[in-house]
């Protein structure tokens, strides 16, 4: 890299792709290296949902109960692997901490405010460029058999109208109605008409494609080996020998980022949470819009050439396996509620990490005590849905503009140096 202006962005899942597309459109100089295929690893196999329905922090009041009976199942929506890792422990009780009824209301705020915001971004980036990626914005349906979940869930998920979040409650002839694929006898629905969905595979190769066309380069098969401050910003090493200079540094390598922090020095609570997929052709009667299966958390997707059911979470560490009882339990959980829960084929079963935080909100801005380090990660399951806001922040705040969102919450260094 020759010009000191130049960014180097670490990562080429849809947070580095859209921090690279935006820093780009604005006129500064890109180079984004990423380790495998640029949007190939965490971003590939999601739902692709648009979820400004997903405001309510994952730490909620009552979730420590749940979440202890779960662990108990292999096959439960949550599910923490035994093992002796203290870094994860200590992740997990903060994260209980949370888990009030004061704390919980006082987080959504953040967290909507990247969401909707997001959402307005990606509208318009998608009008402006002609993305190529799905995109649709009809809404998405939360589904529930249980009559006593559908209660406690819409006492919760009231509060994100204070937040400007539309929300429909849909009783049990209204939720057939909405979606005719599912079976009858369900308790009743919750409809938010402001999501939407689109295909994440296509969607990175999108913002790939236009960040391209405005002159980024971006480099696949590219592993960084080393990396260091030096006088002219920061100097690194790749697997293939090759060296560098770039003046700024954004690590945006989702749930490696953490990894790449502690060789300086850094300590972020990144943990790698693992969520599943399984994807088929699409089925003779698929849902009208994504679905939520709330009893079971599986999230059902219906593209034009595609079909997918995904979700769980499981703390296993950096553990590469399929973990077949996992993937069972999507298939079960739609077998539930849908009428034709599989499409005729199955085309890929899918794992990747997502990259979570205890306070359930992403990392984003200029690292203190490192002039030209920036980091742009922890964005949970939201990646998709808080990409086009975390790269327009990215963009605003390393080049002196008005960012659309007051990005404090968000700092890195609410979590220490």
């Amino acid at each position: 890299m020759a010009a000191a202006d130049e960014v180097l962005v670490l990562g080429g899942g849809v947070i580095g792709l859209a921090c690279a597309q935006a820093l780009q459109e604005r006129g500064v100089a890109v180079r984004l290296l990423e380790r495998g295929r640029l949007g190939g690893e965490t971003s590939h196999g999601n739902c692709g949902t648009l979820t400004p329905s997903h405001a309510l922090p994952l730490a909620a009041p009552g979730m420590v109960a749940t979440a202890l009976r779960w662990m108990l199942s292999p096959d439960a929506p949550f599910h923490v692997r035994p093992r002796l890792d203290p870094a994860l422990w200590a992740w997990l009780l903060r994260f209980a901490r949370r888990c009030d009824p004061a704390v919980f209301r006082a987080a959504i705020a953040p967290k909507a405010a990247l969401l909707t915001t997001s959402q307005a971004l990606l509208d318009d980036l998608v009008r402006r460029r002609g993305l190529d990626c799905g995109h649709r914005r009809d809404g998405l349906l939360y589904a529930y058999r249980d009559p006593a979940l559908l209660a406690r869930s819409i006492e919760q998920h009231a509060l994100l109208a204070e937040h400007g979040i539309a929300i429909e409650r849909l009783d049990a002839d209204a939720l057939q109605a909405a979606e005719p694929a599912l079976k009858s006898g369900l308790a009743g629905g919750l409809l938010f008409p402001g999501d939407g969905q689109l295909r994440p595979e296509r969607y990175c190769a999108e913002l790939a494609r236009i960040a391209r066309a405005d002159g980024a380069v971006l480099e696949e098969r590219a592993e960084l080996v080393d990396l260091e401050a030096s006088a002219r910003g920061w100097r690194f090493r790749l697997a293939d020998g090759r060296r560098g200079e770039a003046a700024r540094v954004l690590l945006a390598a989702g749930p490696w980022t953490a990894r790449m922090a502690a060789r300086l020095g850094r300590r972020w609570p990144i943990q790698p949470g693992k969520g599943y997929s399984i994807t088929y052709s699409r089925p003779e009667r698929p849902p009208r819009r994504p679905l939520v299966l709330k009893d079971r958390s599986v999230c059902v997707t219906t593209w034009d050439d595609g079909y997918r059911l995904g979700s769980t979470m499981e703390f296993a560490g950096y553990d590469a396996s399929l973990n077949r009882t996992r993937l069972d339990a999507l298939e079960r959980g739609a077998a539930e509620y849908l009428q034709q829960p599989l499409g005729p084929e199955k085309r890929e079963a899918w794992f990747g990490w997502r990259p979570m935080t205890w306070d359930d909100l992403p990392l984003l801005g200029a690292v203190p005590g490192a002039p030209g380090l920036w980091v742009a990660a922890g964005h949970g399951m939201m990646g998709v849905s808080m990409s086009a806001v975390s790269g327009r922040l990215i963009a605003d705040l390393l080049t002196g503009a008005p960012p659309p969102i007051d990005p404090a919450p968000y700092r890195p260094e609410r979590f220490g140096r």
